[in-house]
């Protein structure tokens, strides 16, 4: 068997950067070390980028960073996967993720409105990952004189602490919680100050019904990870502040800071927007409470070339479920479109009780870490942490039946019936996604949701996807009719 030199000096590449990688320095402390006064907008005007005026099609230089991608690098610079390809043939034309490090020469589009390059966090520090293991929320708020010490709501079906809707909210939008923390005192001064802001919406989303600092916090959340997921797979190459304003995000940026600067542009204009994604604004208060996040951000970035793991369909071989629901948000609404759902196949609409021998099942060997109304996660690496390696993520299993934390599996075990149990659901059905230390993998692009050679595409819109095996194409419909089946056919 020959091997394509390209992929061999590829290969080479992403193991020297991976090693380089593992040299960086030590992280920094997470103890509270000092408190600040929250950082009220300091009036500045717009930053420039400093970036030239391009030719069309001029080659710069850009060093590839943690998780990117050919189509979601060639959107944002306004070029073509082909054209880079070209002007990098060490790069195989069926790579994933680039590995952290590569030089690279990328054909540029000069597009007008480029925004400010500076980074206000990285990706390690954005995503409940790998570098957020050891932080103790609550010992962190313990240590602090705000009102979120004292703070009590109603949660996740549960009377919670400050810190433990904190952490509630990382774990389930899989979001840092330093950094929820530091957008809670950044804006809200929940650290410092005794009092919460006067006015209900105290992170600036004017929502009905969204008034308590919870609900505020989902809010962030859900808008945080619409930022970051949409730079990762491309869409997002521009954006309008409140006033009308058009930005587009500098091309060099990272996820992290692009979804802080989507953040705040939903909130922010002029100014007071400017402050905030500069490096006196969120990213000051950041490591004022925690440190400087860049110092080990090289020791959690992700892989060059980064492969899923071999899945099953999540259901037992010999049956057949329908695709009910094509790529669609993990959690939450809007990104990250990572999710695929599957419904028994059945006469019966809605909401119903399956016979007992139609279970989904393990789509791989893992170990249950957590297992209630918001969903199962499978560990594959069973370390007992899902913020670290492969896991899998299951979502409207009924309680009577479903696997229990703590217990291991193997695949095409049983996991849980289908439901309409956990969030929103019309139908009973399964909700399936992917974690890698801790970032949801799109269902689809380089990295595809790969179920027994059933790859997933977008759609048209979110749920409006495909699986195609070969010349084989089944199109998502709620309808669950014939047409939308599949067999799993492994044993």
């Amino acid at each position: 068997m020959t091997t394509n030199p390209a992929r061999r000096v590829f290969a080479a590449l992403v193991i020297l950067l991976t090693f380089t990688a593992s040299c960086a320095p030590p992280g920094s402390t997470t103890v509270l070390q000092s408190m600040i006064t929250p950082l009220a907008p300091t009036p500045l005007p717009a930053p420039t980028s400093g970036r030239p005026h391009y030719n069309p099609g001029e080659l710069v230089a850009y060093t590839a960073q943690s998780g990117d991608t050919l189509p979601a690098l060639a959107a944002r610079f306004n070029t073509s996967v082909a054209e880079i390809l070209q002007a990098n043939p060490i790069i195989p034309r069926d790579a994933t993720t680039m590995p952290p490090g590569l030089p690279m020469q990328i054909p540029i589009y000069y597009l007008p409105l480029w925004g400010t390059d500076f980074q206000s966090i990285p990706d390690s520090a954005f995503v409940n990952g790998p570098a957020q293991v050891g932080f103790n929320t609550s010992a962190f708020v313990a240590s602090s004189s705000g009102w979120l010490k004292t703070y009590r709501t109603y949660a996740g079906e549960k009377i919670r602490s400050g810190a433990e809707m904190v952490d509630y909210v990382a774990t389930t939008y899989s979001i840092s919680p330093r950094l929820l923390l530091a957008l809670l005192e950044y804006q809200a001064g929940a650290l410092t100050q005794p009092e919460p802001p006067e006015g209900k919406f105290l992170l600036g989303f004017r929502r009905n019904f969204y008034d308590t600092p919870y609900l505020q916090l989902v809010l962030a959340a859900n808008t945080l990870n619409n930022g970051y997921y949409s730079w990762r797979r491309g869409t997002l190459t521009e954006f309008e502040l409140p006033d009308g304003t058009l930005t587009r995000p500098d091309p060099w940026q990272n996820a992290g800071s692009v979804a802080l600067q989507y953040y705040f542009s939903r909130i922010y204009s002029g100014e007071d927007y400017y402050a905030s994604i500069g490096p006196d604004g969120l990213a000051r208060t950041y490591q004022s409470l925690f440190g400087d996040p860049w110092l080990d951000s090289a020791n959690f970035a992700t892989p060059g070339s980064l492969q899923q793991p071999p899945l099953r369909l999540p259901f037992r071989a010999g049956y057949a479920w329908a695709l009910t629901g094509g790529p669609h948000t993990g959690w939450g609404r809007g990104e990250p479109l990572a999710a695929l759902d599957f419904a028994p196949a059945s006469d019966t609409t809605g909401c119903y009780i399956v016979p007992r021998d139609v279970f989904a099942i393990a789509m791989a060997d893992g170990l249950v870490v957590r297992s209630d109304v918001d969903g199962i996660i499978l560990d594959l690496d069973k370390d007992g942490d899902e913020r670290t390696g492969w896991v899998l993520f299951y979502l409207h299993l009924a309680a009577e039946g479903r696997a229990t934390a703590g217990q291991e599996l193997h695949a095409g075990d049983p996991i849980g019936y289908p439901s309409c149990e956990g969030g929103s659901s019309t139908g009973t059905h399964v909700h399936v996604a992917r974690k890698y230390n801790g970032e949801w993998m799109l269902a689809d692009g380089p990295l595809a949701f790969n179920l027994e050679g059933w790859v997933a595409h977008n759609g048209v819109a979110a749920y409006k996807g495909t699986l195609t095996r070969g010349p084989l194409t089944v199109t998502a419909c709620e309808c669950a009719d014939e047409t939308t089946r599949i067999q799993s056919e492994l044993p």
